[in-house]
């Protein structure tokens, strides 16, 4: 059943990489919005890194500072990645995670655009292509781990959280933005 979900999710959402939502919709503007990003932070970023998919604003409660690592869980078109990149700045790092490999594709595209407040390229991105309970950066490395409406999408929970305790430094930090349930979603919401 695990696989059966995670395959649902990589092809919904492989989907929505490649049909062209970005801030430059209204309707796709207004989620962004309502869920905490300000105009600004969104005029700041390529348009194609929101797809209207968010579920709050993890950056909020990051608390990121100037040369921190941070982990990105399921980033997408690389939104919070780039807001994050801009607020640890040059020395820190910004990583993006998510399998689908459309997504990654599209991050990568909107990382060769995204500037920084000096209107240089932001060279402090980087996407990975892996799943949030198997990724690449290597054990206590990682300053602080973002998801945005993600962590509610894995079948396996006690794995997803696993693997970033592994890659945060001591004293390190979550920052989740995600939807929790009271009860079970009907068995005919999932295949949609």
């Amino acid at each position: 059943m695990s696989k059966t979900i995670e395959n649902a999710v990589r092809s919904k959402y492989g989907s929505v990489a490649v049909r062209g939502l970005s801030s430059e919709q209204s309707s796709v503007h207004a989620v962004a919005e309502a869920v905490g990003y300000s105009p600004d932070e969104l005029a700041s970023i390529p348009a194609e890194a929101n797809m209207g998919l968010s579920c709050g604003k993890p950056t909020a409660t990051a608390n990121l500072r100037p040369g921190e690592v941070v982990v990105d869980l399921g980033s997408g078109g690389g939104l919070d990645v780039f807001l994050a990149a801009r607020k640890v700045g040059p020395v820190g790092r910004a990583i993006g995670i998510d399998m689908t490999p459309e997504m990654i594709e599209l991050a990568r595209k909107n990382a060769a655009r995204a500037t920084g407040p000096d209107g240089a390229t932001l060279a402090n991105v980087e996407f990975h292509h892996a799943t949030i309970d198997r990724m690449p950066p290597a054990d206590a490395t990682v300053d602080c781990v973002i998801s945005n409406c993600v962590l509610n999408l894995v079948p396996e929970k006690p794995a997803a959280f696993r693997e970033p305790v592994r890659i945060l430094k001591p004293g390190g930090r979550l920052a989740a933005s995600d939807i929790a349930l009271k009860r079970r979603l009907p068995r005919k919401s999932l295949a949609t």
